[in-house]
């Protein structure tokens, strides 16, 4: 059969040529020639449709052959040849590697632990909790009334179980007090969510890092002197802080906590809307109502509480403009840090 005659010979031929190849780029001309997609070999394959049944299947038996010699006979010569055969070009070993570029931390991660540092230094301990959260942790034990816009649907995420993404760190805190006995000093940072409607200075998931302690005759002023602190540490040996009077239903008495602006040192500028101050974070006394929600008592225990965004510390650290930079992913913006 004429067929099985030209298959033997091609594959001889191959053989041949294969084992006498000095180099990857002639063998990778005799696979095209052979075995490539417009090689001798699948044209041969094409005449099996005008053989008679009965010639079939020694002609099959004949491609599989000629298909499995040559192949291993390209194998044969790309091992010789040192392996770069297949890709049609050599591989120089002597080449310098490619250098791989590493990865950057997130500006939001970068304000995250030194944040988280700076009160580690402090003696403060870090404690995380679920993001999905019950109302009661999220609000009743938080003494927030339930009439308060926070409560509503149009303000906070519920699920059709009736919990809800927690829309602070806060409900941490609750959980700690609930299974821990005083003295207690924690921060909480995590994710938080609210139905906010994103703008350059809103978004609906952001960071929040909150703080704890409680323990016996803790005052005001001991507030005070953290905040200091952490003002000093995180905007420099100069930064000044201020209280402002304020209202939150989990404090009594609460306030407003304001660093001296990093951007002009307190002299004024559009950052600071020209006042000198820029706030940072709300804070006060526990209230004792929270204590007894957590079974510790009121008389003999007092703390203090304070949180603020991180996002708003990296927008000031870093002059943005706009939160929504944070969350774009663009690289080129994020290469900067």
């Amino acid at each position: 059969m004429s067929l099985i005659a030209d298959l033997d010979a091609l594959l001889a031929e191959a053989q041949g040529l294969l084992a006498a190849a000095a180099d990857s780029a002639t063998v990778e001309a005799l696979r095209a020639k052979y075995i490539g997609r417009k090689g001798i070999l699948p044209e041969m394959m094409g005449r099996l449709a005008g053989l008679t049944p009965a010639e079939k299947p020694e002609a099959g038996k004949a491609v599989n052959r000629a298909k499995t010699g040559v192949q291993a006979a390209l194998d044969a010569a790309v091992e010789r040849l040192g392996g770069g055969a297949r890709a049609g070009h050599a591989v120089d070993v002597t080449l310098p590697g490619r250098q791989r570029t590493l990865g950057r931390k997130h500006p939001i991660t970068l304000v995250l632990d030194d944040t988280v540092a700076i009160f580690r230094r402090m003696g403060f301990l870090v404690a995380e909790g679920p993001e999905i959260e019950t109302v009661y942790n999220n609000f009743d034990a938080l003494n927030t009334p339930d009439d308060h816009p926070s409560r509503d649907p149009q303000d906070t995420f519920y699920f059709p179980d009736g919990r809800i993404l927690r829309t602070q760190t806060s409900p941490v805190q609750i959980r700690v007090m609930q299974t821990t006995k005083p003295p207690i000093r924690i921060v909480c940072p995590g994710r938080v969510f609210r139905r906010d409607t994103p703008d350059a200075t809103h978004g609906m998931n952001f960071h929040q890092i909150e703080g704890l302690y409680v323990d016996r005759n803790v005052t005001l002023a001991d507030l005070k002197g953290t905040m200091a602190e952490f003002a000093r540490e995180l905007c420099g040996a100069d930064a000044k802080i201020r209280f402002r009077p304020h209202f939150f239903p989990f404090t009594e008495p609460s306030v407003e906590c304001d660093f001296s602006c990093i951007i002009c040192g307190g002299k004024g500028c559009r950052v600071c809307k020209q006042s000198g101050w820029l706030e940072i974070a709300g804070a006060g006394m526990v209230n004792p109502k929270v204590f007894t929600s957590c079974g510790i008592d009121p008389e003999e225990w007092t703390g203090y509480a304070f949180g603020f965004g991180i996002e708003r510390i990296a927008m000031i650290r870093y002059a943005i403009n706009d939160l929504r930079l944070l969350y774009e992913n663009d690289v080129r913006f994020l290469h900067q840090f």
